[in-house]
């Protein structure tokens, strides 16, 4: 499975696509890529005059990456799909924020397998900004249940 592949069986569309794409996937990493464009609309709202990406949509993109995209690879040899025939679902988190991410700027978000069993996932999520600042972490949970297979 290639890199482009996870990132098109995700089961998200823009706007709530937060992957621009997967730089490198292994059984127990994956690294990837995005970048908050100016023009999403939560930026309207959050703050005036001093827009910041807000923390939920972190998550979020994190989680994408962190976990449903390594899930996937994860995954790869079973009839997986999250836009028809599987489950996703966020199990717990654990997250600390320590900067801010402003529109234009892009995040490399680093994930590290601590468990995959019972199709339950879990990872250690790092967010950084170009600096190589980090930007967030957290510990990530979620399952990723296959449906039943395509005849």
């Amino acid at each position: 499975m290639t890199k482009e592949e996870i990132v098109r069986k995700l089961p998200y569309t823009d706007p709530f696509l937060f992957v621009d794409k997967i730089t490198k996937v292994t059984q127990t990493h994956i690294t990837g890529e995005y970048t908050f464009d100016e023009n999403h609309t939560f930026y309207k709202g959050h703050f005036v005059n001093f827009p910041i990406t807000p923390g939920v949509i972190l998550l979020e993109c994190m989680q994408q990456i962190g976990l449903v995209s390594l899930g996937i690879y994860l995954l790869r040899d079973k009839d997986f799909d999250l836009k028809s025939n599987s489950t996703v679902a966020m199990v717990e988190n654990e997250a600390r924020f320590y900067k801010p991410v402003f529109p234009n700027e892009k995040v490399t978000v680093l994930s590290d397998l601590e468990y995959f069993r019972f199709f339950k996932l879990k990872s250690k999520v790092k967010m950084v900004n170009e600096a190589g600042e980090t930007v967030c972490s957290g510990v990530f949970s979620g399952i990723l249940k296959p449906g039943d297979a395509k005849s």
